[in-house]
């Protein structure tokens, strides 16, 4: 899943290294705050899997996804991702309104 998470932000010109260097003006991270799995089937080694991503809330400066991984088109595991933009001291940052409208496709 983190790996679909970070893909998916890549997709949208959000990376993880310009934002630890600063790249807003301070230097943040995003953090998992809580993550709910529901197993479906086992993926088995070397199988082909497809991560879905997708936003389906925003607020102030965190956001929850939605994600589902596949195999073949049969359903492996779908997960519920609330991360948190915080700066390196812990505080919690708004995610800029740029990035809102990108991750909603506004």
């Amino acid at each position: 899943y983190e790996r679909g998470r970070t893909d998916f932000l890549r997709l949208q010109n959000v990376h993880h290294i310009k934002l630890a260097e600063g790249s807003l003006g301070e230097e943040m991270v995003w953090v998992v705050r809580h993550m709910e799995i529901d197993y479906k089937a086992p993926a088995r080694m070397d199988d082909l899997i497809l991560i879905e991503t997708r936003v389906s809330e925003i607020r102030g400066a965190r956001v929850i996804m939605a994600q589902k991984i596949t195999c073949e088109g049969r359903l492996l595991s779908e997960a519920r991702v609330e991360a948190v933009m915080i700066t390196k001291e812990g505080h919690p940052r708004r995610i800029p309104d740029e990035w809102r409208n990108a991750f909603t496709g506004n």
